[in-house]
């Protein structure tokens, strides 16, 4: 690992140096000077830099935010930014244009609001996931960040365990839902006895509990990831329904993934 690849004492210092804002976050993106040419100089692209400067921009730019969270997250989302131009070096120009984008500084500010709620560790990559795919895919849209940000801190491991079993076994059966949803259904139903939904997440964790997976298969409707799908009556027992992933479920699922 690099000298920038987590945060130094000194970073930590002058971080809790700072007085932390207490006014409400307010055109937050105005109020900082282009993020993403700070990331591309931290990442080592377009200078020297050991990502001080970038981690105090998302101090600034937070309201009570806990420090160690906001470091963590930082870190996570320069690695990020980082393996993207490893992954993909022939589109550095492309990449280049979306981090140094207002789309780009509006998504990690709203991010930083986010970072306030969870205090878990997994769930403060998953939002620095969902800005890196974001770039990759150059979609960095306000609103639909907004609701993946909010699942990624509301939602529990086992949540997305569960939610990776179903994308597993559905995700390619979405591309009969909008012209032939009766079929839809009937895979939905049909793999949902075959692949013994409760068998295979336990096969996936050290214990299972049919009402904690009930649990996280309500928590994933909320959010419009899944919904319920008839049982046929004589296929399934009661409360035992099968759940059919939806779009907003699958892109969530691949923009937590890095």
């Amino acid at each position: 690992m690099g000298e920038i690849d987590s945060p130094t004492e000194a970073a930590l210092a002058r971080l809790k140096s700072e007085s932390t804002s207490s006014s409400p976050v307010d055109g937050v993106v105005d109020k900082v000077a282009n993020l993403g040419g700070m990331v591309l100089e931290a990442v080592g692209f377009t200078g020297a830099s050991n990502g001080i400067g970038f981690l105090c921009a998302l101090k600034n730019l937070a309201v009570n935010k806990d420090e160690g969270n906001l470091i963590y997250f930082g870190d996570a989302l320069l690695d990020d930014i980082r393996r993207l131009y490893r992954l993909y070096e022939e589109l550095k120009g492309r990449l280049d244009q979306r981090i140094e984008s207002p789309e780009f500084s509006a998504a990690v500010a709203n991010a930083t609001l986010h970072i306030t709620r969870t205090n878990v560790d997994s769930r403060l990559k998953r939002l620095a996931h969902i800005i890196a795919n974001g770039v990759k895919e150059g979609d960095l849209e306000p609103e639909s960040l907004d609701d993946m940000m909010r699942a990624a801190v509301e939602l529990k491991e086992r949540d997305i365990k569960a939610l990776a079993f179903i994308y597993s076994r559905q995700s390619e059966f979405l591309s009969d839902a909008e012209q032939w949803p009766t079929q839809w259904f009937d895979n939905v139903r049909r793999d949902w006895q075959r692949s013994g939904f409760e068998e295979g997440i336990a096969m996936q964790q050290t214990r299972s509990d049919f009402v904690r997976l009930k649990g996280s298969l309500s928590r994933l409707a909320a959010f419009g990831f899944i919904i319920a799908v008839p049982p046929a009556d004589t296929t399934n027992s009661p409360g035992r329904e099968p759940f059919a992933l939806l779009a907003d479920g699958k892109a969530f699922y691949e923009r937590i993934k890095f």
